[in-house]
């Protein structure tokens, strides 16, 4: 384990939103898939089921993508900005079958608050680790999806929206055949 569990739940989470929108595809089109992405994710609280909603989980979204790739000094801003207009104010809870984690916002805030201030603190915790590099994009040529490196020797390359590993495996398999034959 290389964060704390609601760290790295709060990470994947993040890497499974911005990946709604990776290789042009929206998969946040609607409330119903908004509904739906919280239910996969087993994300709690209050909610406003509108559109107004939606789009603030949205340009969630864009800042997320854009801090996924940000350069540490960017990244700890963004992170402070998110802290800060959420009003965030950690505190330990357990709920849900959860022991002890940290919430920093309670579950009426908005959605996109909260969402942002989940993100934010265990986007706190890579900062302070000096663990920027486990976040990453695909190295498939075709795709723009993020990923979450947790893995203990730092080699994961490919995303986990489509085939992209398959599809880099099978073709430097065939090149060594091509090669050898």
């Amino acid at each position: 384990m290389v964060f704390a569990p609601d760290a790295e739940v709060a990470l994947r989470t993040v890497v499974n939103l911005v990946n709604t929108a990776a290789n042009g595809r929206e998969g946040l089109a609607s409330v119903d898939d908004l509904d739906a992405f919280l239910a996969a994710e087993g994300f709690s609280g209050g909610r406003t089921h509108d559109a107004a909603e939606l789009e603030s989980v949205r340009q969630l979204r864009t800042v997320l993508a854009a801090l996924w790739t940000a350069e540490e000094d960017a990244a700890v801003g963004t992170v402070n900005r998110i802290l800060r207009e959420a009003r965030a104010l950690p505190q330990l809870m357990k709920h849900d079958g959860w022991d002890w984690h940290l919430h920093a916002t309670t579950p009426e805030a908005p959605l996109a608050y909260r969402m942002g201030t989940e993100a934010a603190m265990a986007l706190a915790d890579v900062i302070r680790s000096k663990e920027m590099d486990r976040l990453r994009t695909c190295d498939s040529e075709d795709c723009d999806a993020a990923v979450l490196d947790l893995s203990r020797n730092r080699s994961k390359r490919y995303c986990d929206t489509g085939n992209c590993a398959n599809r880099a495996h099978v073709a430097a398999y065939r090149a060594r055949q091509a090669a050898a034959g």
